[in-house]
């Protein structure tokens, strides 16, 4: 008996299958194989981004720059990542986030490269060096700003209804694992070679993922077959310039609660993002680099795991789908600002980095509710909602992190960076607890 080929049992499974929303139009390989490549990608994403927060202390050191000078570099990554959330998700929608990916990829991986040189040459510009880096970072910040709405419609486009939540929330893991490269690897490489060489590796390996997933995972698209019987998804999606019903969603509370409890802990997240190695560099100097950049990362991970466990055995039990989402994202907010407030007491360095560790890993929480909302809320256009909840959700990380940096500036107080984070997460809870839902709206 002659084995059939690869081609002829591809071609086999598409012909049988109905590419209904209740099945994935990946198979089982590609689900592997997209599941880490986008994991790796996220991973060298949260890489590039971290690097400079990383590397701040010692740029700053080196460039006498003040903190409002720190806090402007550092927030300007978020004016540019606002601008192409919803235009992100709108392409990835219409002609796939695959290519959307790729091209934003080698945008910010090249922006990381020579972020060194970027450096150096705006030193010659005088009054204008804080400008041109400031430019730059927002471009960077627009690259990277595609790079989640694109990846929530890949998942929308190829996988299940009942898969997708679980599959999105879990490669949003490898932001922590992306800046526990950065907090391992960098750190080890600014001690021993230097600030620019961090820029260097972390830019060389963002290069090389995007060349992994233009040739290799990106290929397996080219032999995929579609079956022309039930062409509903993969088809009817690609192309298509079926327009968003933005005015149904804008007249929903509960569209309205998803993005607002974002964007309240996004500033949360987006602000210890940015200053966390400061925080430790100016009140612990002792403490190792890569200690205080890797420990309260580590967290994330096991975390989200555990939040899609929970909301899974939640569904296993009959809960209202609504009910769950509120309570996972309530865990979040609630711990956070627990936390927080020991935070704004606390002189201890054990303590200080148990609760940012508490703070970060309690997002995976977040990445099981709120972030997963708009695929309940607008299945079929989870890209373009995601990019616009995404991108009021950065307003918060340009204005929370300048205002931080302005904050110390003006009074040396990390007590009220922290109370400040605080008060906004009360009001997203409020606001997602009250008007929050899974029920589609489109």
């Amino acid at each position: 008996m002659v084995k059939p080929t690869p081609m002829e049992e591809k071609l086999k499974y598409s012909l049988l299958r109905d590419l209904n929303d209740s099945q994935s139009i990946w198979t089982r390989n590609e689900k592997r194989t997209w599941f880490l490549t986008l994991l790796a990608g996220t991973c060298m994403l949260y890489s590039t981004r971290t690097t400079m927060p990383l590397l701040v202390p010692a740029v700053a050191s080196e460039r006498k720059w003040s903190k409002t000078d720190s806090g402007t570099v550092l927030s300007s990554f978020f004016w540019g990542y606002t601008l192409t959330q919803v235009l992100g998700g709108y392409l990835s929608d219409k002609f796939g986030g695959q290519k959307v990916v790729l091209l934003s990829a080698i945008g910010w991986s090249l922006i990381t490269f020579w972020m060194p040189n970027i450096i150096t040459s705006a030193s010659y510009l005088s009054s204008y060096s804080i400008p041109f880096i400031v430019a730059v970072r927002i471009v960077n910040g627009a690259c990277q700003g595609v790079h989640f709405p694109s990846m929530i419609s890949i998942t929308s486009q190829n996988l299940s209804a009942s898969e997708r939540t679980s599959f999105f929330s879990i490669l949003t893991s490898g932001s922590a694992l992306g800046t526990l490269l950065t907090g391992i690897l960098g750190s080890f490489i600014l001690d021993y070679f230097g600030w620019p060489t961090v820029f260097r590796v972390i830019g060389f390996l963002g290069l090389s993922w995007t060349l992994f997933l233009r040739y290799y995972t990106m290929a397996t698209d080219r032999y995929r077959i579609i079956n022309l019987s039930q062409p509903s998804r993969i088809c009817s999606k690609l192309g298509h310039s079926e327009t968003v019903p933005w005015l149904k969603l804008f007249g929903r509370t509960s569209f309205w609660a998803c993005v607002l409890s974002h964007a309240c802990e996004m500033n949360c997240f987006f602000v210890l993002l940015s200053w966390l190695p400061t925080y430790f560099h100016e009140n612990f100097p002792h403490a190792k680099g890569w200690v205080v950049n890797m420990i309260p990362w580590l967290a994330l991970p096991p975390v989200t795991i555990l939040g899609k466990a929970f909301t899974e055995a939640l569904i296993a039990r009959q809960w209202s789908l609504t009910k769950i989402r509120k309570l996972v994202q309530s865990f979040c907010f609630l711990g956070q600002n627990a936390a927080l407030f020991i935070m704004c007491h606390t002189e201890q360095f054990n303590t200080a980095l148990a609760c940012m560790s508490i703070i970060i890993g309690l997002s995976g929480f977040h990445n099981n509710a709120v972030t997963v909302n708009p695929q309940d809320l607008a299945p079929s256009h989870s890209g373009s909602v995601f990019g616009l909840m995404n991108t009021v959700g950065a307003i918060p990380g340009f204005l929370g992190v300048y205002l931080a940096g302005h904050i110390l500036e003006l009074t040396q107080s990390w007590s009220a960076v922290f109370s400040t984070a605080a008060a906004i997460n009360t009001v997203g809870w409020f606001v997602f607890t009250i008007f929050g839902s899974a029920e589609a709206i489109v």
